[in-house]
C-alpha cells in the first residue's frame, strides 16, 4: 500500500512524526511524504525535520503566503499533480490547516480514498478558518481517526453513522509523541530561566489581529508576570510586530520561538500554561499542569470537563483570577483521555 502524508504546518510534522515511526516499522506500507510549505522558516519546520526524525519530504511545494483561498487553490493545483504523478491508494491529512483541506480536497477530486487524523473536533466557531477547514475535510474522508469520545459524538450528532465514513477512535497521536520525545527535551538555549514560571503563548488571529483582545491579553499577562510569576512567552514575529504596531509593552520573559524539544522541556518545567493555542492545551495536560486558555471556545471540551482546562477569553481580569487559582496545579489523567500513548500503531493498522 502507498500513502501519500500531506503536513504544512509545526503540529502536523510533530503528529506525523510519531505516524511515521509506525510506517516504518510495518511491512506492506510505503509512505510518500508532501510538504505544502506553509509555515515556512528554519523554527518552523526545518527544526522539526531535524529533531523529530521526519523523513525528508519527497515533495516540497513551498507554498505560503497570501489570504485563505489563494494560498488553498495554490495548494490544490500543486496537490494535485502529485497525486496524478505518484497514483497513492491513499491520502493522509492531519489537523485542520489550509494544507489538510487542500490535501483532501484534491484528492476526493481524484477518487482517491482520504484518512483524516484529528477528525471530529469542533470549537462550534466559524469565524475560525480552522473551524471551515476541519468541517469540510472530514466530509470527504473515508477514514476518520478521532482523538477523543467527544470527537466521535461530534460525527454522531453530524448524521456519520448513517455515512459510508469509518468513524474510529484511536487516540491522540500528540500524545504519542509527547511520551515518545520527552527525554530528548532540553531548555531553551540562553533563556536563563528560573524554577518557578509561568508558560505562555499568543498567536492566534481571533487574539492577534483584535485590537481590543490583545491589548487585554497583554496588560494581562503583564500583571501576572509583576505580581504573580515570572511568564515566558516564546513570541512569534507576526504576534511581536502587531503588538508593535499597536504601541503596547509586553513587559514579561520574551523568548525566540522554539522547536518542540524545548517546548517539551518549558512544559514540564513551568507551573501553569497560559495560551490560545490548540494542541498546547492538551500538551500541557500530557505533562500535567493546569491550562487557562485565552479564547472564547476549545476544540478539547473533554481538559474542561475533565476541570484540567479553564476558558476565560481575553478578559483580562479572569486571566489574572485564574492564574493566580491554578498556578502550581498538578492534573492526572485517571480517565486515560487521550490513548495512552498507542495512538499512531492503531493509525497504521488500520491503514492496512
Amino acid at each position: 500500500m502507498k500513502i501519500l502524508t500531506i503536513i504544512g504546518a509545526r503540529p502536523q510534522f510533530i503528529k506525523a512524526s510519531v505516524v511515521s515511526r509506525a510506517i516504518q516499522q510495518t511491512k506492506g506500507i510505503q509512505e510518500i511524504m508532501l510538504h505544502t510549505g506553509q509555515h515556512f522558516d528554519a523554527n518552523m519546520s526545518d527544526i522539526f525535520f531535524n529533531q523529530l526524525g521526519i523523513p525528508r519530504p519527497d515533495i516540497q511545494l513551498d507554498i505560503h503566503g497570501g489570504g485563505h483561498g489563494e494560498m488553498t487553490g495554490r495548494m490544490l493545483i500543486e496537490i494535485e499533480q502529485s497525486l496524478l504523478a505518484h497514483k497513492p491508494d491513499r491520502v493522509l491529512v492531519y489537523g485542520d490547516t489550509n494544507s489538510t483541506l487542500a490535501g483532501a480536497l484534491a484528492a476526493a477530486k481524484l477518487h482517491i480514498p482520504v484518512a483524516h487524523v484529528e477528525a471530529g473536533l469542533r470549537s462550534f466557531n466559524m469565524q475560525m478558518p480552522e473551524e471551515i477547514n476541519r468541517i469540510l475535510t472530514d466530509q470527504i474522508s473515508e477514514l476518520l481517526f478521532c482523538p477523543t469520545k467527544t470527537a466521535v459524538k461530534n460525527l454522531e450528532n453530524e448524521g456519520f453513522a448513517s455515512k459510508p465514513a469509518k468513524v474510529l477512535q484511536p487516540g491522540d497521536v500528540m500524545q504519542d509523541a509527547a511520551l515518545l520525545f520527552a527525554e530528548k527535551a532540553a531548555a531553551p538555549a540562553g533563556s536563563n530561566l528560573p524554577e518557578s514560571f509561568v508558560l505562555a503563548t499568543l498567536h492566534r488571529a481571533e487574539n492577534t489581529d483584535n485590537p481590543e483582545r490583545l491589548a487585554s491579553i497583554v496588560n494581562a499577562l503583564n500583571k501576572i508576570h509583576r505580581e504573580q510569576a515570572l511568564v515566558v512567552l516564546p513570541l512569534h514575529p507576526r504576534t511581536r510586530k502587531l503588538i508593535a504596531q499597536q504601541g503596547l509593552e509586553l513587559n514579561v520573559h520574551l523568548i525566540d520561538p522554539v522547536g518542540y524539544f524545548e517546548m517539551v522541556w518549558l512544559l514540564d518545567h513551568c507551573q501553569l500554561v497560559l495560551t490560545d493555542s490548540g494542541g498546547v492545551q492538551k500538551e500541557a495536560f500530557f505533562f500535567g499542569k493546569a491550562c487557562v486558555t485565552m479564547r472564547d471556545q476549545t476544540e478539547w471540551v473533554e481538559l474542561v470537563e475533565a476541570g484540567a482546562n479553564e476558558l476565560v477569553g481575553a478578559d483580562g481580569d479572569l486571566i489574572i483570577e485564574a492564574a493566580a487559582q491554578n498556578f502550581g496545579r498538578i492534573v492526572d489523567d485517571a480517565s486515560n483521555l487521550y490513548g495512552g500513548g498507542k495512538a499512531a500503531l492503531q493509525i497504521v493498522k488500520e491503514l492496512l
